[in-house]
């Protein structure tokens, strides 16, 4: 697959939108440390924790096109993961909206939502734990079929079970072994097929390969992509890989602290980046070519707690831009249209 040449690669109208999209963690903190305080007052705080949230994902809005695939990408614990399960709804959002083909899966029941599980699905990150160590391969990808009744008997659900093994690269006897005989790369090809059982339009790739050993990786990739084009899949592809990101995906969107900062397709994002924390992130990538050198821009300090987020721009306090302006400081950048057509929430960025 190679880079869309536009930002709205497929259809023209989202598959998946999401709206200011927020996801908080309720949680406790020790309390400040404050002198002249009563002693009684200093004895409970020193048992006692004060109530927090921890905003993991932030006024995201995130548009999704059908057949392409979208990378997220950025620093560990910066919310990927997190926005990637509140899309499914596997974790409720504390505030926004999800549209999925024309459904807002934030006002729908549970009961009302069973139904378009089918058409989402996820690979997890780490195949090793995402599988039952008591069932059978077999059984972890009859599960989906018997839970949706999309199957009308035993014979055909073993039948459809060597079908998706078949496709993942593995022999259909394989149903009958259990995922600690199998390697690494095997148990995420189990992953995948059983994210396909139940015939899926969208896919949330969770880091699917990041555990895995980097003579596998390719393996997997090129599989993802083979059974995209077959089954006319569309993905949010995590992960922290940038050459991975920018080989498999059509557009990509760049997270920091909670949201998104940078958005445009693959090739401007590689080869005309705006966001200084995206040119920061591409400085890093290491290059095979000793002749193709990069300036290497070095962020200093830490990523700041989502306990508690600078005010203004996240980024700020390790921004290598010179004389910033008041602004940045001061207000939230939003996502907006830059001269190279990528959008990017700076207040410098032109």
């Amino acid at each position: 697959m190679t880079a869309a040449a536009d930002a709205k690669p497929a259809g023209d109208k989202p598959l998946v939108c999401a709206t200011a999209l927020s996801k908080h963690f309720a949680t406790k903190i020790p309390w400040p440390k404050t002198p002249g305080l009563p002693a009684h007052v200093r004895a409970w705080r020193a048992v006692s924790r004060m109530n927090a949230q921890v905003r993991a994902v932030s006024e995201v809005d995130l548009e999704i096109f059908a057949g392409e695939t979208l990378g997220l990408v950025g620093e560990s614990g910066c919310g990927k993961s997190t926005l990637g399960r509140t899309l499914l709804r596997l974790l409720e959002p504390s505030a926004g909206s999800i549209v999925f083909d024309g459904n807002d899966l934030t006002k729908l029941p549970q009961r009302a939502l069973r139904p378009l599980r089918r058409e989402m699905q996820m690979i997890f990150q780490d195949p090793y734990a995402s599988l039952n160590p008591r069932m059978t391969v077999g059984a972890a990808i009859a599960e989906p079929l018997a839970i949706h009744a999309l199957a009308k008997s035993a014979a055909e659900r073993d039948s459809r079970v060597a079908e998706l093994l078949t496709k993942v690269g593995l022999r259909a006897d394989a149903a009958e072994r259990y995922p600690h005989e199998f390697s690494g790369g095997q148990r995420q090809r189990v992953g995948i097929a059983r994210a396909l059982a139940v015939k899926p339009r969208f896919i949330v790739c969770d880091e699917p390969i990041s555990a895995l050993d980097v003579s596998i990786q390719a393996q997997i990739v090129n599989l993802l992509l083979d059974l995209q084009e077959a089954e006319a899949l569309t993905y949010l592809f995590i992960s922290h890989d940038l050459k991975i990101v920018q080989h498999v995906c059509d557009r990509v969107a760049v997270m920091y602290l909670g949201r998104i900062v940078d958005l445009t397709d693959a090739k401007t994002l590689y080869t005309t980046p705006k966001h200084p924390y995206t040119q920061a992130l591409l400085s890093a990538v290491p290059r095979i070519d000793p002749k193709s050198k990069r300036e290497r821009i070095i962020l200093h300090g830490d990523v700041p707690s989502p306990l508690d987020p600078p005010s203004g721009c996240a980024f700020h306090p390790r921004c290598p831009v010179k004389n910033k302006p008041e602004a940045c400081f001061r207000d939230i950048p939003r996502l907006r249209v830059l001269s190279n057509g990528a959008q990017a929430a700076c207040h410098v960025a032109e």
